[in-house]
């Protein structure tokens, strides 16, 4: 442990003013959590016209997701990681005073913006580190993130009970602290810009494993989020209170903001997609024991599971990805990574709960089914073709090329 600390010292400072912002930054990311309560209550909107809103901010974090990282390798990644959280902190504010008809295409514009923010920060860490130390880099971002994430929740309540208006306007000022370390503290020299957008997908169609793994990433992340859409049903359904689920993800938070980093450090000499084919497994696994032992300790040791797999394959293949980009689509590559984690968010509410109502015994062992199956399938299709730009840790005593950007 002390190894980890004296490498996190290691960074560079620009770096760790960037993940500080990120994390209060994320202790503020309140509005999209309180959204649909806040149409509702302070709005007046019936729960439907809300739904579509809300509907309609995941359709723009979805495009935002995916084409961020195209601004940001055009114009520049550190220009782009700024504008889009200063046009996120504009539609926060915006959001108490616009009249109810304007809401829906609003939730949309600040769904773009802030989802163009998450390709463009990963990018940005990822051209910043060499590649053997790009999996720790970004569990490092995620873990600001998480613990970011572990405040905001209950700073949004208590916010709410007070005024509603005041959860825009922590979310606008916060993200306007994160917009200023990037342009404060971020080089110049860490900013890629390629004037000529094409040759992503040409570049894609040559480089098979990538692909599979973003599928495979769309597959994983339907299942994994039956921990959101389906497993809070589960518990009720149980008996269990709801505040039994709340400490269950609360302290699968804690575990990833203690465990993550140090876990990509140490796993840092593995082949990458081995590593997200284990954290496959894990999840499988899971939701296995959700499938057989559906009560709160069933839960419980399947959220342990899953959070473990969860360390395992989300920094290692986003990093993986980024590894396999050609120079100067680093950014186009992450939106691609960023939508296929995301994806999850629209169907696993829509395929689990389905599944949930009509066949709720076979919901999780088929979900289970589905994650090992996509970690055998990433495993076959790895060792037949390895991925472009694949840079895997160097062994040690060697000397680490260095990334593309920085």
């Amino acid at each position: 442990m002390t190894t980890y600390w004296r490498r996190v010292a290691d960074l560079p400072g620009w770096l760790k003013a960037v993940m500080l912002g990120q994390l209060v930054s994320a202790a503020g990311a309140l509005a999209w959590i309180y959204l649909t309560l806040y149409l509702v209550e302070d709005r007046g909107m019936t729960p439907q016209h809300a739904g579509f809103a809300a509907a309609a901010y995941g359709v723009g974090l979805l495009g935002g997701n995916l084409g961020g990282g195209w601004v940001g390798d055009r114009f520049g990644l550190r220009a782009a990681a700024v504008g889009s959280q200063l046009t996120w902190a504009a539609a926060c504010l915006a959001m108490p005073v616009v009249p109810s008809a304007g809401l829906a295409v609003l939730a949309a514009v600040a769904g773009l913006c802030g989802g163009a923010s998450r390709p463009n920060l990963s990018a940005l860490v990822a051209t910043a580190m060499s590649a053997d130390r790009r999996r720790e880099g970004i569990a490092l971002s995620r873990t600001a993130s998480n613990a970011g994430f572990t405040i905001g929740p209950p700073l949004g309540g208590l916010l709410a009970a007070y005024d509603f208006s005041l959860v825009f306007v922590v979310d606008a000022v916060t993200s306007l602290v994160l917009a200023i370390v990037v342009w404060r503290w971020v080089p110049a020299a860490t900013r890629t810009v390629v004037r000529q957008a094409s040759g992503v997908w040409r570049a894609l169609r040559r480089d098979r494993a990538t692909l599979v793994l973003l599928g495979a990433i769309v597959v994983v992340d339907t299942a994994y989020r039956q921990l959101f859409a389906t497993m809070p049903l589960l518990l009720r359904d149980a008996g269990s209170p709801a505040v039994a689920y709340g400490v269950l993800i609360g302290l699968s938070s804690v575990v990833i903001v203690l465990l993550e980093a140090p876990l990509a450090v140490r796993l840092a000499g593995h082949q990458a997609l081995r590593v997200v084919a284990g954290g496959f497994v894990l999840v499988g696994v899971g939701l296995a024991v959700l499938g057989v032992w559906p009560v709160l300790a069933g839960a419980a040791v399947a959220v342990a599971v899953i959070t473990g797999g969860e360390m395992l394959y989300k920094p290692t293949a986003t990093a993986h990805v980024a590894d396999a980009a050609p120079e100067g689509m680093v950014g186009r590559y992450s939106s691609l990574y960023a939508a296929a984690s995301i994806s999850g968010m629209f169907l696993a509410p829509a395929l689990g709960g389905t599944a949930y109502e009509r066949v709720p015994g076979l919901l999780y062992p088929a979900a289970a089914v589905l994650a090992v199956g996509a970690a055998a399938v990433l495993l076959l299709v790895g060792r037949a073709t390895p991925p472009a730009g694949e840079r895997d840790a160097l062994p040690s005593g060697s000397t680490a090329r260095p990334s593309s950007g920085s």
